[in-house]
């Protein structure tokens, strides 16, 4: 019998997750510059995880090797997926950045069968053909003006994303996820800190407003959903778990519609589909 509880937490993640996209498109609009929000999202992200796992008796430190690449994930896998995130969002609307953005389970098998060297299965190279299908029929057909600059930047970061989560899956096999997020976020903050100071692009949030979306993107799409996905994690396993999850891109595309007045065609609606559908095909047993 399903856990109701347990997809009932995936499907809270998925919301917050899904939120992100539409947060940036506030951020932007309100002047706040990329490296600001994710040096802001990050720090504040740190603070709550690590409070909870502190609270819960898990705030473990990792060390050495472990350490090593657990903070190199953070500073150049998460930081990178997610500056090409923000950067897709000035191309295109929410819900694109969205959908292309979840190409990246494909792409995990795909990385998985050249570095682990897994068999690649019909099945595989139908998800990637509905996956890039997807993609290109969104690329191709405009929807709402795809540009081409945000598509190639867009799914540049879902292959880190893919890459990010496979050397993590070899490199700390044995690492439990909150802990390895314990030690990514603060890593991805250190990045942009330096990045952004080193360009001049880093400020404080000025008013109310600013302060308001910043703290929205740390708690309601970056904490809320790494605790509620963890805590659905353990009541369904993986498997349904990151189904559950691709309702996360569907959000976004209806939230950037009702909020942001994003207009949703029949080739977004279409296209999506076949992302969704590569995903599905590749996380379903």
């Amino acid at each position: 019998m399903t856990d109701r509880v347990g997809v009932a937490l995936v499907l809270v993640s998925a919301a917050g997750f899904g939120t992100l996209g539409i947060f940036g498109k506030l951020a932007a609009a309100a002047g706040l510059s990329i490296p600001t929000v994710l040096l802001f999202r990050f720090l504040l992200a740190t603070a709550l995880v690590w409070g909870l796992l502190a609270v819960r008796g898990r705030l473990d430190l990792l060390s050495g090797r472990n350490l090593l690449v657990g903070l190199g994930l953070g500073a150049f896998g998460y930081a990178a997926m997610s500056g090409l995130y923000f950067w897709g969002l000035s191309f295109m609307t929410a819900g694109l950045v969205g959908i292309l953005l979840y190409t990246y389970p494909v792409f995990v098998v795909v990385l998985a069968a050249f570095a682990l060297d897994e068999r690649v299965t019909r099945r595989t190279a139908a998800a990637l053909a509905l996956a890039l299908s997807g993609v290109a029929l969104v690329t191709g057909a405009d929807p709402a003006g795809a540009d081409p600059r945000g598509v190639a930047v867009v799914v540049a970061g879902a292959v880190v994303y893919a890459t990010y989560i496979t050397v993590s899956r070899v490199a700390l096999d044995a690492v439990p996820a909150d802990r390895l997020t314990a030690h990514v976020l603060p890593a991805a903050a250190a990045a942009y800190f330096v990045y952004g100071s080193a360009t001049g692009a880093l400020a404080v949030p000025a008013t109310a407003y600013e302060w308001s979306i910043v703290v929205a993107i740390a708690v309601v799409a970056t904490a809320l959903p790494i605790f509620t996905f963890f805590a659905g994690l353990a009541r369904i396993g993986a498997s349904r778990a990151s189904v559950v999850s691709t309702t996360e891109p569907v959000v976004t595309l209806l939230l950037g519609a009702a909020v942001l007045s994003e207009p949703v065609t029949l080739a977004t609606v279409v296209g999506g589909a076949l992302v969704l559908g590569g995903v599905l095909v590749v996380q379903v047993e």
